[in-house]
């Protein structure tokens, strides 16, 4: 009897432990809004903050990409050249599009656009690999996307560029829907952490890339303040939230850590409120509460 119930408990506590970790994941990687916001206000623009961001990502990433391939087999000419599309629209272009939106969004809309990525994982595969949508699902779609039109209708009156924030930001959703349902046969063959290594060592050299030829080498001298935060968003806001979320999966499965996932949204609205001084109204709160609805009803399904 007391076996068991210590089993209980420590099956308990690995469970909690697990929530705990995809839950940090969960707002480590939407504080990545938060500290792009932050780095704005040092005049750098979406190509340097990028740049910067994969610069101190990509060693521990490259660290990793070269454990993985000890003893493993060797990628097939398909393989790598796959390895490359994926890089190039999961990690490339979805950041570089989520970046530029940022300039003109709040933090909050673009969080709750993000995070509107399952639903076009399903709308691409209705469209595109012909799969049926089921009512439950269509009304989950529904009641998600009215919750992104009352934020983006609040956000419209305070002026600016906010249409053309949202559409790229809405272009960084899709990018990374794509690459989603593009990686998952990869994901079985390669597993899930050499694939990430190998294709943001990709997206890296793309975006340090794009950086040397869009802008003069001395953009890469900045004040301090502008490596602390860059620091801060590699390795906590991208690095951290890649392994956390993984490690979750492992310990309470995908289903349970996606939902643990939904505190994402919630958690950036108060931050951008706290850090940025971004106001939290009665419509984005509206408006938060009906795109989780949404997205808690896609994932029961």
């Amino acid at each position: 009897m007391d076996k068991s119930l210590t089993h209980s408990a420590s099956a308990r506590a690995a469970y909690l432990g697990g929530l705990g970790i995809a839950v940090g994941g969960a707002v480590l990687f939407s504080t990545k809004a938060i500290v792009a916001k932050l780095l704005y206000r040092y005049q750098i623009d979406a190509v340097t903050l990028i740049a910067f961001r994969m610069l101190f990502s990509l060693p521990v990433f490259a660290a990793v990409a070269i454990w993985k391939t000890r003893g493993a087999a060797p990628l097939s000419s398909g393989d790598r050249w796959r390895i490359v599309g994926l890089g190039l629209v999961g990690y490339y272009l979805s950041s570089f599009l989520d970046f530029l939106g940022l300039q003109y969004i709040s933090v909050g809309l673009e969080r709750l656009i993000l995070f509107l990525t399952p639903t076009f994982v399903l709308l691409i595969s209705a469209t595109v690999l012909k799969q049926r949508i089921g009512r439950k699902q269509w009304l989950a779609l529904l009641i998600s996307y009215l919750g992104i039109v009352l934020v983006f209708l609040h956000d419209l009156q305070g002026g600016g560029n906010v249409a053309l924030g949202a559409s790229l930001v809405t272009g960084s959703a899709a990018a990374y829907a794509a690459y989603l349902l593009l990686s998952g046969e990869m994901v079985k063959r390669l597993g899930s952490l050499r694939l990430v290594s190998y294709a943001m060592c990709v997206s890296t050299v793309a975006c340090v890339g794009q950086f040397f030829l869009l802008r003069p080498a001395s953009g890469l001298v900045q004040p301090l303040p502008v490596y602390g935060l860059s620091l801060v968003n590699g390795l906590l806001c991208t690095v951290a939230p890649v392994f956390m979320t993984m490690i979750a999966v492992e310990r309470i499965g995908a289903g349970t850590a996606s939902q643990a996932g939904m505190i994402g949204p919630v958690s950036t609205l108060f931050l951008g409120a706290l850090l940025l001084g971004e106001p939290v109204t009665s419509w984005q709160l509206g408006g938060t509460a009906l795109v989780l609805a949404g997205i808690y009803l896609l994932s029961k399904k």
